[in-house]
């Protein structure tokens, strides 16, 4: 196996070969080390021209040397295109990779997720709500995965974390080095228990031209999109124009008019993504692969579920110890504090949730109630 990742390696750091041209080879000859035993003639017979084929056997030997040693530690990976890790949807997009790059866990690769992107300056409110969906849609089963950038990504990632969720980053660099390197912590957070992944081969530094390859793979990996306050120009429309190419859902939340953050999400509903008000709308869109989500996420479930009104569970005390202290009337943020002990953030921050669970309600005056279901429903 060491000597077949080594051939997959020469091929992706030979100069001027592209991936799609690489898996054409790769399958004609039979196996990536078929393509770097033959000679020159016959990678000419395979197609390649007398330039191509002389770029092969001159491979960047400094860059897969660098690579090798990266590969010495036993939490990173190089996952070669038709291997049994290699993400079954990113196979199917029309340029997949030729193999990527991964630091930690490599099920997690085929594990249904759901990508979420948006605004690198987000207001608080969108931040807010990318961590409520991220925490909501990984209790629902999936991983969420982003691109480790500021804002949007960052609190879809912290989202999914905080609920003891799975969540994936895609970087536009080498994962020897993180960028922005102030994400070096949570970087580390999501290694530990979910997956970085990149493309790029170690030593590759940040690029303008790399993110959009990064956002392909984006949406590659996932079964949707979910963008979250973009502007009207924004990278977050070319995940969701991938998106839309590799026929994944695009779903968009809609914001205020005056909101500059909001108009790329107005955009793509004008375009047919599917608007979104509660994590609920995006299980019921994705019906089945909702339902084996929940499936494979069913022995995660082993923590303490209460039962409430509207016949769904919890599964964290804080969020519980809200909910009941809730009454028959709306409440305020400093009457839920008051009775909880939990501070006004804590309790902003567990009623965005709820309510995306459909627990809460939030009636004209800003204030909190139960949501109850009719009994006829």
């Amino acid at each position: 196996m060491t000597n077949d990742i080594n051939s997959w390696l020469v091929l992706k750091h030979t100069k001027g070969l592209s991936s799609a041209r690489a898996l054409e080879l790769v399958t004609r000859a039979g196996s990536a080390q078929n393509v770097i035993n033959l000679d020159q003639s016959s990678l000419i017979d395979l197609g390649l021209s007398p330039d191509a084929a002389a770029a092969l056997k001159r491979f960047d030997q400094a860059a897969l040397d660098n690579d090798l040693k990266w590969l010495d530690h036993p939490s990173h990976h190089f996952v070669p295109h038709g291997s049994a890790h290699y993400p079954l949807l990113l196979a199917k997009i029309p340029d997949p990779p030729l193999g990527l790059y991964v630091v930690g866990e490599l099920q997690l690769l085929n594990h249904p997720q759901l990508a979420m992107v948006g605004s690198r300056n987000p207001t608080k409110q969108g931040e807010e709500n990318a961590a409520a969906f991220a925490h909501f849609l990984c209790e629902a089963g999936f991983a969420i995965t982003s691109g480790l950038a500021r804002g949007i990504d960052a609190a879809s990632h912290k989202g999914a974390l905080a609920s003891s969720g799975l969540t994936v980053a895609v970087c536009g660099t080498g994962l020897d080095a993180v960028y922005p390197k102030s994400h070096i912590g949570l970087a580390t957070q999501i290694a530990s228990s979910g997956a970085l992944v990149s493309e790029f081969s170690t030593q590759t530094l940040p690029h303008k031209g790399n993110f959009p390859r990064r956002n392909r793979i984006i949406s590659g990996l996932s079964v949707g999109v979910l963008v979250i306050e973009a502007a009207y120009r924004s990278g977050s429309l070319i995940t969701a124009r991938y998106a839309g190419e590799q026929g994944r859902e695009i779903f968009a939340v809609p914001g205020s008019i005056h909101n500059p953050m909001a108009r790329g999400c107005h955009r793509l509903i004008r375009d047919g993504a599917k608007l979104v008000e509660s994590g609920s709308d995006i299980l019921q869109e994705l019906g089945q692969l909702t339902r084996s989500a929940l499936d494979d996420n069913e022995a995660k479930k082993a923590c303490i579920s209460t039962e409430t009104p509207s016949g769904e569970t919890l599964k964290n005390e804080d969020h519980e110890a809200l909910l009941h202290s809730l009454g028959y009337e709306p409440s305020n943020i400093d009457q839920l504090c008051a009775r909880t002990g939990l501070t006004a953030d804590a309790v902003s921050s567990m009623l965005l949730i709820l309510e995306l669970q459909g627990h809460v309600s939030i009636t004209d005056g800003g204030r909190y109630m139960r949501a109850y279901k009719k009994e006829n429903q």
